[in-house]
């Protein structure tokens, strides 16, 4: 079973998905890719990790960089997984781009990268908004660029 639930964020409404015991999913509102990965039977219900979940998202939108503390478990591919890994990695506040990301897999392909990091499911938390572009561009987030743009002033991101 699948559990959703959805919360309000300054970004808009975020669709939070669970396994019923660890956070699958985080969606923007409409972003590409929304809701990938939650098939039937899907019930709409506030378990105890969305009351950890959304208390996080509070503080991060409140400018603080909370520290993780419940338990994330994304879908996906290998490679994909791998990926998600490294942006678990990124310090709040920082960047780094795709290309940064395949030297660190040994993988030579950026957009190959970049189809990984589009994919990630769990929106914010994973954040796929702080990779960018080889010359600094805000490219590819499945949220939209208003998203990103917004998600890396809140953390005071400084761009090169």
């Amino acid at each position: 079973m699948k559990y959703t639930y959805q919360v309000n964020s300054p970004l808009g409404k975020l669709t939070l998905a669970s396994c019923g015991e660890s956070l699958t999913g985080l969606w923007i509102e409409e972003q590409k890719y929304f809701a990938a990965g939650v098939k039937s039977p899907v019930k709409d219900e506030r378990l105890p990790i969305f009351n950890t979940v959304e208390a996080w998202l509070v503080q991060y939108f409140d400018g603080k960089n909370p520290e993780i503390n419940f338990p994330v478990s994304p879908e996906g591919t290998a490679f994909r997984k791998e990926v998600w890994d490294i942006l678990r990695k990124i310090p709040y506040g920082k960047v780094i781009t795709y290309g940064d990301i395949a030297n660190q897999i040994n993988n030579p392909s950026a957009r190959a990268v970049g189809g990984a990091v589009g994919h990630n499911p769990v929106s914010i938390i994973i954040p796929c908004h702080r990779v960018i572009g080889a010359n600094g561009s805000l490219t590819g987030f499945a949220g939209g660029l208003d998203a990103k743009t917004t998600l890396l002033k809140l953390e005071n991101a400084v761009i090169f």
